[in-house]
């Protein structure tokens, strides 16, 4: 009787492996290095790769839903315009002849190109009033955020990829209790992936206590791809904070796992917080059916706090373009003496690869430095595949030894760069939701330079020679999580 079950869910199990291939084939739409991925899957795990493709393949059931949220976008995007600016200040003509002064950046005419195209694809107007604080440790930033949050006045808004239920997320979530006690508007968005692990007596009294938490697209199964990678936080419409820091323990370097944890996150006091608090509100209306309107409290006027220019730009798979992938791409090519690269995951698609070969064969001075710990270990092998290839056309690659690196971060030429919560790989491209600062200001830029170059002392640098030597099984390991890159 076992037998014939065990023969009974072979069977079975084979069948829905060849109906997956002949979905991924005709149906799904995917890239074709995407798509030999998963057939080489499902072909060498004949049995078991339909249940890989259940968990981080089919999607086409999500479309139908991304083109609801993108129309969704749309019209609060043109009520945000209709409620914050006058109609004629932002560029509608296709004639570069009538662009506005929102497309101008004083100082930064030749990049004018990078910022018509962000607004194009993301649109992303250039705000100029904007001071920015820069933070590398989580001490410094949950400190910061902790302190904003006690003086907030009016609302506080937060969008979180992981919320964790642990000592720095109960002493967060106290504080929200509090202010909600006090009458504030308290609304929380989280990843129904990233916080899976929390009970949900975590939200408890803070929804008691008249505040809001939003799960955006809770799993009925494991679903590893389209997750909400973005974490913001909004105080009052006036600050905003953005970064790789998620909400946790570990973020303050207290995992016995990969010790100090060394990421990038900044805060906005400006007009460039409405463009963070447009995102919240997007992407909290398309969880909901009760939709949050747009009113002046969200976006308060101003007044001028200092002259730092930046953009903030979206991507998800409710964009048409890769929106990020696009900017990273550009401000690569624009650079003409260095680009500074950290990232904790290195996964690039074809043209980013390429188009970091032709700077660094062009001269350009081209550092990417990733962890030495990793924490998906497909993926630093994959990485590693893409750092041996770019050490051939001259890229000088690092491992950060200190700790864990997290930052998400691309410096270039002194003049900007660029922040927030993107990985440089294939999935932050494609799959996930995420928000990005690019900020023009070359004194902030020579700042974050200074600490790059300082963090190249806790690295060991990666020698061509060395690679070249590595051992057999190595090249395996790596050469085996490249064929899985493009699904990763």
């Amino acid at each position: 009787m076992a037998l014939e079950a065990i023969k009974i869910f072979l069977g079975v199990s084979f069948i829905l492996n060849l109906i997956f291939i002949f979905i991924v084939i005709f149906f799904e739409r995917k890239s074709p290095s995407s798509t030999w991925a998963w057939i080489f899957v499902l072909s060498v795990l004949p049995y078991f790769g339909f249940i890989f493709y259940l968990i981080f393949g089919l999607d086409s059931r999500r479309h139908k839903i991304f083109v609801l949220k993108a129309k969704l976008d749309h019209n609060l995007y043109y009520e945000y315009l209709n409620l914050v600016y006058d109609k004629n200040y932002f560029f509608e003509d296709k004639n570069l002849k009538q662009e506005k002064n929102i497309l101008k950046i004083p100082g930064y005419e030749n990049l004018n190109d990078l910022v018509y195209m962000n607004y194009k694809i993301g649109a992303s107007a250039v705000t100029l009033n904007n001071k920015i604080s820069l933070f590398c440790d989580g001490k410094e930033k949950f400190e910061s955020l902790m302190k904003d949050i006690e003086w907030a006045e009016k609302f506080i808004h937060m969008e979180y990829f992981i919320f964790k239920d642990d000592k720095l997320g109960k002493k967060i979530m106290d504080l929200l209790v509090k202010k909600a006690k006090a009458g504030l508007e308290i609304r929380i968005l989280l990843d129904g992936m990233g916080c899976i692990k929390n009970s949900r007596d975590f939200y408890k009294d803070l929804i008691n206590a008249g505040g809001e938490v939003i799960f955006f697209l809770p799993p009925k199964i494991f679903r590893a791809n389209f997750r909400n990678h973005r974490k913001i936080c909004v105080i009052d419409g006036k600050i905003g904070y953005l970064g790789g820091f998620n909400i946790g323990d570990e973020y303050l370097g207290e995992s016995k796992k990969f010790g100090f944890w060394r990421d990038s996150h900044i805060k906005i006091f400006g007009d460039a917080v409405k463009q963070l608090e447009l995102r919240f509100i997007m992407d909290r209306n398309f969880c909901v059916n009760n939709k949050l309107n747009l009113e002046e409290k969200y976006f308060p006027e101003i007044e001028t706090v200092d002259c730092t220019s930046m953009q903030i730009i979206s991507s998800g798979p409710d964009n048409f373009w890769e929106v990020i992938k696009f900017n990273y791409f550009k401000m690569i090519n624009e650079a003409n003496k260095y680009i500074y690269i950290q990232t904790p995951y290195f996964v690039p698609d074809d043209s980013i690869l390429e188009a970091l070969k032709t700077a660094a064969l062009s001269g350009i001075d081209v550092k990417i430095i990733i962890p030495a710990k990793p924490d998906h270990i497909f993926v630093y092998w994959t990485s590693l595949y893409y750092i041996g290839e770019l050490l051939k056309a001259g890229v000088k690659c690092y491992k950060y030894k200190r700790g864990f690196l997290h930052s998400k971060l691309i410096l270039v030429d002194k003049k900007l760069f660029s922040i927030g919560t993107a990985n440089m790989d294939i999935r932050s491209f494609r799959l996930n939701f995420e928000t990005n600062a690019i900020i023009y200001d070359k004194n902030l830029t020579s700042e974050f330079e200074k600490i790059f170059i300082n963090d190249l002392k806790c690295c060991e640098e990666i020698l061509k020679e060395d690679y070249e030597n590595r051992s057999c099984f190595i090249k395996i390991k790596e050469s085996i999580s490249r064929l899985l890159a493009p699904i990763l």
